[in-house]
Formats: structure tokens, sequence, C-alpha cells
């Protein structure tokens, strides 16, 4: 018997990063999909409609982690799906640049994503299903300025992605990334108008992303059409990088 016929779908999906921006697109798109969707972040004011429930974990802390993934899958059952969204800047050039801003952001955004998939993989190799997707980034495939310890983390967990796809391929689990561009969000709308006019110019496409952009490529990966597709770097970026 092949694990894809002995395989148990679960329903419950987790987000990170789910209070706002691509998270938050990412969740609602999920939940529309018809899952049961939980939203990890640090932040929360209440639990939006969207989601089953919403947790303050701390996704570089494996033991919050691995905690708060026994009381999802207590209260609501197995987990099949896990996105791995939450990530921070702590941006500077290298010969200036913190050496406790780079262990941070490799902390959440590398670590995090570890933390999770370690909490989760075992369950679902036991039931021989699953879906991974991590978010990693444009910068991770050319590099950026001023973003040493980001380009690394998200290229860090493309490789570790790939990893975990070959490991977990015969279990009926995928484990994809997806590589988003110039996206309208808080952090983007932020920027010097100039400096962000520039970077438009730049997208073929000739538009911003979009977060609901993202969440359309992660409804897909996390979807039964993709069961063939593992261990692959989704770009959503208007062209403005094609690696």
């Amino acid at each position: 018997m092949t694990p894809i016929e002995k395989s148990v779908k679960s329903q419950i999906a987790i987000v990170t990063g789910a209070a706002r921006g691509i998270g938050e697109a990412i969740a609602r798109r999920l939940a529309a999909d018809g899952l049961q969707v939980v939203g990890f972040d640090q932040a929360w004011e209440s639990r939006p409609a969207h989601l089953i429930s919403a947790l303050a974990v701390d996704v570089s802390d494996f033991g919050a982690v691995d905690q708060a993934i026994g009381d999802v899958e207590a209260l609501h059952g197995p987990i099949g799906i896990v996105v791995n969204n939450a990530g921070i800047t702590r941006d500077a050039m290298s010969h200036k640049m913190d050496p406790q801003d780079f262990r941070r952001v490799i902390d959440v955004n590398l670590v995090g994503p570890f933390n999770l998939c370690r909490a989760t993989l075992t369950g679902m190799r036991d039931r021989g299903y699953g879906r991974i997707v991590n978010i990693s980034s444009m910068n991770a495939l050319r590099g950026q300025y001023g973003q040493a310890n980001y380009a690394a983390a998200k290229a860090g967990l493309i490789a570790m992605t790939k990893s975990i796809a070959l490991e977990t391929a015969a279990k009926g689990i995928t484990a994809n990334c997806i590589a988003p561009g110039f996206i309208e969000t808080d952090m983007t709308r932020a920027m010097r108008p100039d400096i962000r006019e520039a970077e438009i110019a730049k997208i073929p496409s000739g538009r911003i992303g979009t977060v609901e952009d993202v969440a359309n490529a992660v409804s897909y990966l996390a979807s039964d059409a993709a069961s063939f597709m593992t261990g692959q770097v989704m770009s959503v970026n208007g062209g403005q990088h094609m690696p």
C-alpha cells in the first residue's frame, strides 16, 4: 500500500505571522478554501472571524511552538498544512550590522520555520499527508544591500525546504517555497516615496504585487492540485527577477 493510499488528510492549517499583511491574506484565502485555519503571531488584538484560533507564539522558541502545536491538535485535531510566513527585518550594511540583529533575523526567519516543521512532521509522516509552504523572498535569490541577515535566512529556508522535500516525498508530504517580490504591505508603504517608485518601475508587469497574489500561490501549493510538486521555489514577483 502506498503512502497516498493510506493517507489521512487533515483540514487544519497553521499560518504564522497571520495577524497582518501577507500572513493575514494567506489565512483568509485558506479559510475561504474551506480549511480550518489557526494563526500564530505575537500581536493579536482579537481573534479574527476567519480563524478558528489565534495564538500568541514566538516561533523562534521551539518549546513554545511544540506546546502550541500540541494544544491545537488536542483541541482541533491533526495538522495537515503549515505555512511559515512569520518574518522580521533588521536592516544594516554588513560592516555596521549589530551581531544580535543578524542572529535575531536568523532565529525568526529560519529557525522559526524549522521549529514548526520539527513539531509537525512526525504526525504528518505517520498520517501520510502534509503540505508545508515556506515564504522565502526574491532577495534570497539575488541578495540585497543592507539585508545580509534577511537574505541569508531566506536563502537558508529554500535549502531547508528542498531537504525536507527529499526526506518526506515518499510519505505523502510536499514542501515548497514561495519567493515574493515587491509586495504592497505596511513595510513597502512606509518606504521613502522616490525609492518606492523606483522599485516599482523595475517590475516588468508594471505594478506592485498584492498580498492576494502571494495568498493565491499558497492556496495552490496547499491543495491537491499541487500533490506532484515538491522541493520547488515559486517566484511571485511580476517578472522582476527570473533566476
